[in-house]
C-alpha cells in the first residue's frame, strides 16, 4: 500500500487515480494526525507526502511528520512533494531521512519511475540473490577480484536494473567511466543510448546549446539545428562526468531538467520531455563543496540517490598483476606484438608503487615499457627505468618560489609538455589529472598543444 498525505483534495484524487491505474493499492489522508494513525497500525510500502499543510507555510509541520513517520517505520521510503520555490525544504527533508523529492506540478511518468525505484531499492534481498545478480553482471574491461572491487560490483549488480540516479566518486584514473558503462549495460536501458558528457570541458556560454540543443538562428553562430545531449540520451543513460566542475548558473539549469525531466531547446520555447537515467562522476569532494557553497545542495541530493566510491589502486593491490597482464594482452592485440610475460620480480615491483594516477598510470607504465623494451619477458629493471623517467618528469615540474599559483600551474604544464614531447596522455598521467582537466588548463592558460 502507498500512503498519500496531502491536505489538498484535488492532489489526493489525482495521485490516487494515477497510482491505482498503475496497479498500486492506495490510502490517502489529509492531515499529519491521520497519517500517524495509519503508520502506527500498518506499514506502507511507500509514503508520498506533501511538505506544506494548511496550518503552516514554512514546512515545519511537514518536517515533524517526516521524522515521526521515520520513527515508526524507519525502513519505509518517503518521497516528498513541494513547490519549486520551496526546494530547500525538500533538501532539509532529505537530510531528515527522505528517500527522494519531487516538485509540484509533477510529471506523472517521472513520479512513477521514482516510486518504482524506491520500492525496488527498499525490497530486502538475501545474499544468494545478490550473488546471482553480481555473477550475472556484464563487466567488460573491469578487471580485478579484490574485496574492494567486489564490494563495488555487488552494488552495481544490486542497483543497475533500477532507475536510481548514481554518483560515482573516486580519484582520477580509478575507472569511473567503466563503472558507469557497467551500470548502463546491465540496466533495462541497455539497448538504448549511453551518452557521455564531460561537463568540465563545456564552457558556461555553450552549456545550454550542448546539453539541450538549439534551433537554427537561435544565436549568431547557430547556422543549423543542433541536437542536445539530453535528446540524444532519451530512453537511455546520460553520464555526467566531472560534475564537480560545473559552475553555479549551469548547476541551476541542470537541476531543472533533472527535477522536471523537461527542457527547452534554444530558440524553441516548446518544452520537451526526456526519459533518462542519470549517472554522474567526480573526483571532487562534493559534500565539502556544498558546505563551501560552490555546489548546490539540492543538485547534490538529486544526483546521488546511490553513491559508489571507487577505491584507489593502492587500496586494491591484489588486482595489480591482473590489470598489468590485461594491459599487456591488449597492447599485443592492438599493435600485433608477441605475448608479453612478467617475471616475479617485475610483478613485485609493480605492486609496490604508489600510483598517484591509479589505473591510468599503471596502464601507461605497462604499455610504455612494452613498446620501449621490445622484450617478451619483462623484468623489474625494465619497469624501474620507465618509472624513474616518469618520476623525474614530476620532479621537473615542481613549483617555483615567488610565483602565483596560476603561474606555477602554467609553468608546470609547459615543463611537462616539453618533457613528454607533447604526448598529452603522458602529461596528464605525470600531473595526476585527467585528459579533460588538462585540456581545460591548456585553454585557460592559452597554451598551444598538438591536435
Amino acid at each position: 500500500m502507498i500512503l498519500i498525505i496531502d491536505d489538498d483534495s484535488a492532489v489526493r484524487s489525482s495521485l490516487s487515480f494515477m497510482l491505482k491505474r498503475a496497479g498500486y493499492e492506495i490510502q490517502a489522508v489529509a492531515s499529519p494526525k491521520e497519517a500517524i494513525e495509519v503508520v502506527r497500525l500498518v506499514s506502507p510500502r511507500l509514503v508520498l507526502m506533501d511538505m506544506n499543510f494548511s496550518l503552516t507555510t514554512t514546512g515545519a509541520e511537514g518536517l515533524v511528520l517526516l521524522k515521526q513517520v521515520k520513527l515508526f517505520r524507519p525502513e519505509v521510503p518517503v518521497i516528498l512533494m513541494t513547490a519549486w520555490g520551496s526546494i530547500q525544504l525538500a533538501v532539509q527533508g532529505m537530510q531528515a531521512g527522505a528517500f527522494d523529492f519531487i516538485t509540484k506540478p509533477w510529471n506523472n511518468a517521472a513520479l512513477l519511475q521514482r516510486i518504482e525505484t524506491a520500492l525496488e531499492l527498499a525490497c530486502p534481498q538475501n545474499k544468494e540473490e545478490l550473488q546471482k545478480q553480481t555473477d550475472a553482471l556484464i563487466r567488460d574491461n573491469i578487471i580485478g577480484k579484490s574485496r574492494a572491487l567486489t564490494d563495488v560490483l555487488n552494488t552495481v549488480g544490486r542497483i543497475a536494473r533500477t532507475n536510481a540516479s548514481v554518483l560515482i566518486t573516486g580519484e582520477s584514473g580509478t575507472g569511473k567511466e567503466l563503472i558507469a558503462e557497467a551500470i548502463h549495460i546491465n540496466s533495462q536501458r541497455a539497448k538504448q543510448p549511453f551518452v557521455k558528457v564531460n561537463l568540465g570541458g563545456i564552457s558556461q556560454s555553450l552549456f545550454e546549446s550542448e546539453m539541450f540543443g538549439h534551433k537554427k538562428g537561435a544565436f549568431t553562430d547557430a547556422a543549423a539545428d543542433r541536437i542536445g545531449r539530453f535528446e540524444l540520451a532519451n530512453k537511455g543513460t546520460i553520464f555526467l562526468d566531472e560534475i564537480g566542475d560545473l559552475d553555479h548558473s549551469c548547476q541551476v539549469k541542470l537541476l531543472r531538467v533533472l527535477q522536471d525531466q523537461t527542457y527547452e531547446v534554444l530558440g524553441d520555447s516548446r518544452p520537451r520531455k526526456t526519459d533518462i537515467r542519470v549517472v554522474s562522476a567526480t573526483n571532487a569532494d562534493l559534500r565539502n563543496m556544498v558546505n563551501e557553497h560552490t555546489f548546490r545542495e539540492d543538485l547534490f541530493y538529486r544526483i546521488n540517490l546511490i553513491t559508489i566510491h571507487l577505491p584507489a589502486l593502492r587500496d586494491r593491490r591484489d588486482d595489480i598483476p591482473l590489470l598489468a597482464r590485461y594491459f599487456a594482452a591488449k597492447q599485443a592485440e592492438i599493435n600485433g606484438l608477441p605475448h608479453t610475460e612478467f617475471s616475479s620480480d617485475a610483478i613485485q615491483f609493480l605492486t609496490r608503487l604508489s600510483y598517484r594516477g591509479n589505473i591510468r598510470e599503471l596502464r601507461n607504465l605497462v604499455e610504455r615499457t612494452i613498446l620501449i623494451s621490445g622484450k617478451e619477458v619483462l623484468e623489474a629493471a625494465d619497469f624501474e627505468g620507465q618509472y624513474q623517467r616518469h618520476d623525474e618528469s614530476v620532479s621537473a615540474t615542481a613549483p617555483l618560489a615567488g610565483m602565483t599559483l596560476d603561474e606555477i600551474e602554467r609553468q608546470t604544464i609547459l615543463q611537462a609538455l616539453t618533457y613528454h614531447k607533447g604526448n598529452l596522455s603522458q602529461v596528464a598521467t605525470a600531473l595526476g589529472i585527467s585528459r579533460a582537466a588538462l585540456y581545460r588548463r591548456l585553454e585557460k592558460y592559452n597554451i598551444t598543444y598538438p591536435q
